[in-house]
């Protein structure tokens, strides 16, 4: 192969990866693969002068293909220049003042205010065009509608999501599958979305990192970028974090912004470096791609040889089976690592990995463990045939370039997860430390086959302490919380086993009407259904149906040796009989809603989701609200009460 065609390979697949990333929020190569790839074609091309117009040398960005409209940039957006070297970052610096700040990583808007308000917000796009998004940035936490300044002010900046916002996101979504890889994905699909409340509702930051321009006659500013960094702040803006250097104290600079990596709550991937004399830093112009007046600050990986002992496929709910690289064990960054993702078959085949290799692993941006390169590239490496969990078939597909294996057993046990994720839900069984993504690892090791199996997983502590994700802490919390759950009530039971149309309400009415007797709740008859309210003809045959199958019969025998069942039963009060209502609102002295709505139950009220003709009050602390229940409860001649007001009606 000769150097123009090793260009065309290195271009096509760069911006194979860029569409990847920018339009489908995914990766098909890691950082560290895009560096080297990168780097590779700038030597080739100097080396050959062979640059083509697509080259993503002398592209900034990458123009999505969204419905959003697109601006033209007042001045094309560059990309910084960087290196990983502390003393050719001093060398560049030279006699000159700079400000050191973070460099996030997110997603770069521009803001133009003009005469005090936000009058356009656009992304960074190609550095050329860029998508307008005045409505989404006036939706982050942090983007003043109004400042100060009367003139015309163009800010830059970085929108972000941090860790913790991150984590409590993917928190709230119980499939393992729909969860988000990361907050510089998820914030880059949050900042571009068509409806507002959507970035509203993803914690999005901005952070102002330049002044671009200010026309203001009042406002006279100091040249220096300092000087601009402040006045940002003086007008309600969050600034990056900075300290002004010399290239005497540059290097203990670093140091310092190191140190606070492991605690840094905002997705960074490295440090900038900018000059403070702003008249200066003009005069140095810029080259077709990189502006001469900053440099980016890349950290250098750690890196570790080790062996490859086993590609580990982690089943998923949807039956994508994803590749995970498990090794010897190897410190980084002041931890021991020993697997790490490979993310899809595309990569698995660029490093060429086989069992045996030796690879070379890193953290990206010292954080998520990575394998940079196969220093042996065997490629004796067996892509599955038949699914680990289940034994089924796979098959291999090809998704717009990205290649990814499937189970293709619709019965596999991990495409049934939510029957356990169920079980152990609050409403349920109540087991805490048991997310979806912890219940398909454990499917995939083999020690989770079927429901009674949670209460032994006990019994497994080496394999759950080893697990990522895992340790002896979470082991601890996770007996404990089984312990707790071994004591439970006969509708916590109901509602766990997932019985067709059978929810929280329906259990415990079951329950109630059944006076809290398991053994006359799974032998209802027809007749026996139909007479509770709320159960109708197909819920009652569904529900005999599960309970009349000898397979589920089996599953229950088991879980019941596992637990003990309080069937203590006290007969419902009266006070509130033949009433229903509807709650919405915050509330102040119950933790959530299910927790009034119980009591209520408890004294023959019913509870209803929206208000209609047949409800007699709707309970809000805020009465005068202009909500559509609210309204609703009015048209209707509903009466509208406050949490106050129905407590005293229990009491």
């Amino acid at each position: 192969m000769d150097k123009k065609e090793r260009i065309d390979i290195l271009v096509e697949k760069l911006n194979e990866a860029s569409k990847a990333y920018y339009d489908d929020a995914s990766e098909i190569m890691t950082n560290f693969e895009y560096d080297e790839a990168y780097d590779e074609l700038l030597a080739l091309e100097a080396e050959t002068g062979y640059v083509r117009d697509d080259s993503p040398s002398i592209n900034v960005g990458y123009e999505t293909k969204t419905a959003l409209p697109k601006v033209t940039h007042e001045k094309k957006m560059l990309s910084l220049n960087k290196t990983k070297d502390r003393e050719e970052l001093r060398a560049w610096l030279g006699d000159n003042e700079g400000l050191l700040s973070w460099k996030l990583d997110g997603l770069t808007v521009v803001l133009t205010y003009e005469n005090g308000r936000l009058a356009r917000a656009v992304t960074r796009g190609n550095g050329t065009r860029g998508e307008l998004i005045t409505d989404n940035a006036l939706a982050c936490r942090n983007v003043p509608r109004v400042i100060p300044c009367k003139g015309k002010a163009i800010i830059r900046g970085e929108a972000v999501i941090k860790y913790s916002d991150f984590e409590k996101i993917n928190e709230a979504i119980d499939d393992a599958d729909a969860k988000y890889k990361n907050p510089r994905n998820l914030c880059s699909g949050s900042i571009r979305q068509l409806d507002p409340k959507v970035t509203a509702a993803r914690s999005v930051n901005f952070y102002a990192f330049s002044l671009y321009a200010l026309e203001d006659e009042d406002t006279k500013l100091e040249p220096r970028r300092s000087a601009q960094m402040e006045w940002m702040k003086e007008q309600g803006f969050d600034v990056v974090f900075y300290e002004k250097v010399n290239s005497d104290n540059l290097v203990e600079a670093i140091d310092r912004f190191e140190a606070k990596i492991p605690d840094f709550d905002i997705p960074s991937d490295g440090l900038v470096l900018m000059l403070d004399d702003e008249e200066y830093a003009r005069s140095l112009g810029e080259t077709a791609k990189f502006p001469r007046d900053a440099m980016a600050f890349k950290w250098r990986d750690q890196n570790a040889e080790t062996v490859l002992r086993e590609i580990e496929w982690s089943p998923s709910r949807t039956g994508l089976l994803n590749p995970v690289a498990i090794f010897d064990p190897v410190e980084l960054e002041g931890t021991t690592v020993s697997r790490a993702s490979v993310h899809n078959i595309n990569i698995m085949e660029d490093l060429e990995l086989g069992i045996g290799d030796t690879i070379v692993v890193y953290k990206a941006n010292m954080i998520i463990p990575q394998i940079s390169g196969n220093l042996t590239r065997s490629s004796r490496l067996d892509i599955p045939a038949v699914c680990p969990v289940c034994g089924g078939a796979t098959e291999i597909r090809d998704e717009e370039g990205t290649r990814t294996l499937i189970c293709l057993n619709p019965d596999c046990l991990a495409k049934h997860v939510k029957k356990f994720s169920l079980f152990v839900s609050r409403d349920a069984m109540n087991i805490e430390g048991l997310s979806e993504q912890g219940l398909l690892k454990f499917i995939g090791a083999g020690i989770l086959r079927s429901l009674p199996d949670i209460f032994d997983l006990v019994q497994h502590r080496e394999e759950i302490v080893s697990m990522e994700g895992f340790g002896a802490k979470s082991y601890d919390n996770l007996v404990a919380s089984i312990d707790k759950a071994r004591q439970t009530t006969p509708a916590r039971l109901l509602y766990s086993l997932g019985v067709p149309g059978i929810g929280v309400t329906t259990s415990n009415v079951i329950a109630r009407a059944c006076r809290n007797e398991w053994s006359k709740i799974r032998s209802l008859r027809m007749e026996d259904l139909t007479s509770i309210d709320g159960v109708g003809d197909v819920m009652a045959s569904d529900y005999i149906k599960y309970f009349s199958n000898d397979e589920n019969g089996y599953i229950i025998d088991k879980v019941l040796e596992r637990i003990t069942l309080d069937e203590s039963f006290e007969a419902a009060g009266s006070k509130l009989e033949g009433k229903t209502f509807v709650i919405t609102g915050n509330l102040e002295h119950y933790a959530n809603r299910k927790d009034l709505k119980a009591e209520i139950e408890a004294e023959g009220g019913k509870v209803a989701g929206s208000v209609s003709a047949n409800t007699d009050y709707l309970i809000t602390n805020d009465p005068g609200s202009g909500s559509a229940k609210n309204k609703a409860a009015r048209e209707l001649g509903v009466a509208i009460i406050t949490e106050e007001e129905i407590r005293s009606m229990l009491m």
